[in-house]
């Protein structure tokens, strides 16, 4: 059972104007930042994202789940279900959402005590927002394979 083999994965920030993305370490334990996707329509997007999952053999996609902080689903987090059932139709990975609920706010934080510009902020947000949506997602996963390897 602890034996699973690492996958690369890919993790998404979905926003109305670009989508942040992350991609992990062939181990599947880091996230690292990969670039910032300027969206213009849901074809041009799916044509980018495939070509980084063939370069990158990716195996598995992390979508960031902006859900309101009482926990409902709002308008961001019901447009991020619309997106993920347009790239099922297109992509055949396997798409998981992650609560991303803190990640912009964190993202935004990391980068005003690395003291950016403004305008670099905007710049590289969406992307280290990708990175820990990521981060968290690979965290969970690894303390949930060391809980079931020590249980077997």
């Amino acid at each position: 059972m602890g034996d699973k083999k690492p996958m690369r994965i890919m993790g998404l920030d979905i926003g109305s104007r670009t989508i942040g993305v992350a991609i992990s370490d062939e181990s599947g334990m880091i996230a690292q930042g990969l670039k910032t996707i300027k969206r213009s329509s849901m074809e041009e997007d799916l044509k980018e994202i495939s070509l980084i999952i063939a370069q990158f053999k990716i195996e598995k996609i992390v979508v960031g789940l902006p859900i309101n902080m009482d926990g409902t689903i709002g308008k961001q987090a019901e447009m991020v279900f619309q997106w993920i059932k347009k790239v099922k139709e297109k992509i055949s990975l396997p798409v998981e959402t992650w609560d991303e609920r803190l990640s912009t706010v964190e993202a935004s934080k990391v980068l005003l005590e690395a003291d950016l510009s403004r305008k670099k902020r905007k710049g590289v947000i969406d992307k280290l927002a990708a990175v820990l949506i990521l981060q968290g997602y690979l965290h969970q996963s690894r303390k949930q394979n060391d809980a079931s390897f020590l249980s077997t």
